[in-house]
């Protein structure tokens, strides 16, 4: 189901570095796995969920994992402890 027309989102969308949800299904399809940017955002959004799951059962806040994941300051957290981590690895 698509978003109603003018959907706005309480947090905006994420804008992170790095290829959108078309780049990336457009070269998972280059690679052999069918994909349109839809299902890439799925996808995304279904491992930002298993990330957001033990935090809010930790914490305790009563959040909905799921929208969690879709919060664009959860992702550019996310994003950022990941280039955190490869900076210190690259090292």
């Amino acid at each position: 189901m698509s978003m109603p027309k003018g959907m706005k989102h309480e947090n905006g969308y994420a804008t992170v570095d790095g290829p959108g949800y078309r780049e990336i299904a457009e070269t998972m399809t280059e690679q052999g796995y069918k994909m349109n940017h839809a299902t890439a955002r799925n996808y995304f959004i279904r491992a930002l969920t298993k990330l957001a799951k033990p935090l809010c059962d930790e914490y305790g806040t009563g959040h909905d994992p799921a929208q969690v994941a879709k919060n664009p300051h959860f992702q550019s957290a996310i994003a950022s402890l990941i280039q955190e981590v490869e900076d210190d690895i690259n090292i």
